[in-house]
């Protein structure tokens, strides 16, 4: 059986240079007045997103090419290969059109559908959040901190966060309330970034739904290399043809009470 982490070096350089590459191209439209078109499902998409993916693609298929790829602007490349790299350009484009530095490039690999590596990079502030499947996260900035989750000991004292409220659709809302009330208190916004402030130990608790796979699959090394867990609101690992429904907390051991609540 080959070991999916036997190459890992090869696939973090080449993670690293796609980040890099979108990074350069991303920072020159920020505040830039760029405008943006609506896709189908009313979510925005700008040049910034589009040249980004086809960058991030453009060094993956040089570097690996016998590689997948699946990305949120222009779909899959070689599905059925063992490895498959799955990646957001902007994540979180409302964030970015409004001059906010909390998006991130999210760029993952996925080995038999499991996230082996993740990257969440900020072009903006220079952040950088590495998770290896196995290995402690490693955060790079110029900011203080260091990746490590912070072990909440109860949920009444957690810090809980979600993008916003618009992603809560239907019953998710009402069990996504029935936590709410449970925690200490909630911020809104953030997008990939309250997952790296999760794995900084900013952050204790993360609920959200509706969630594609180039929303998550970066983030569960980050955030499981950082001492956290992130499952499904059942508690069940993520899955590409899962739920959309995601749950990140810093301390593992707050799972069952969250799901329970979660599943009110």
């Amino acid at each position: 059986m080959t070991d999916p982490l036997a190459h890992m070096a090869q696939f973090i350089a080449a993670a690293q240079a796609a980040a890099d590459v979108a990074a350069c191209i991303v920072r020159p439209f920020f505040r830039a007045g760029v405008s943006a078109d609506d896709k189908a499902d009313q979510s925005p998409v700008t040049i910034a997103d589009r040249t980004a993916e086809r960058a991030i693609r453009a060094v993956i298929g040089e570097r690996l090419p016998h590689h997948g790829i699946m990305g949120e602007e222009f779909g899959t490349e070689r599905p059925d290969a063992a490895y498959r790299w799955v990646i957001d350009p902007v994540d979180g484009t409302r964030a970015f059109l409004t001059g906010r530095p909390t998006f991130g490039t999210l760029i993952a690999l996925l080995h038999e559908g499991v996230p082996v590596l993740g990257i969440i990079d900020q072009p903006i502030t220079g952040e950088r959040w590495i998770g290896m499947r196995g290995e402690p996260t490693r955060y790079l900035s110029h900011f203080a901190g260091q990746a490590g989750t912070r072990l909440c000991p109860a949920l009444d004292r957690a810090e809980l966060s979600c993008t916003s409220p618009e992603i809560l659709e239907g019953a998710y809302r009402a069990r996504w309330d029935v936590l709410s009330r449970a925690v200490k208190r909630v911020s809104w916004g953030g997008d990939c970034y309250a997952y790296g402030l999760l794995a900084l130990g900013q952050v204790d608790v993360i609920a959200e739904c509706t969630m594609k796979p180039w929303d998550w699959a970066a983030l569960v090394p980050v955030v499981e290399g950082a001492g956290g867990s992130m499952t499904d609101w059942a508690g069940q690992p993520l899955r590409l043809d899962g739920d959309g429904t995601v749950l990140a907390l810093g301390n593992p051991a707050l799972l069952p009470q969250a799901c329970r609540l979660l599943a009110k």
